[in-house]
C-alpha cells in the first residue's frame, strides 16, 4: 500500500498523507 492517498473533492485531486485528508474534508466543508 502507498503511504499517501489520492483524494478527489469538487473535481480537484489531492495527494495527501494519511490524516491529511481529514484536514481537506474540513477545508471543503464536507
Amino acid at each position: 500500500m502507498a503511504d499517501y492517498a489520492i483524494i478527489r473533492t469538487g473535481g480537484k485531486q489531492y495527494s495527501a498523507e494519511p490524516g491529511v485528508q481529514l484536514t481537506i474534508e474540513k477545508l471543503e466543508g464536507g
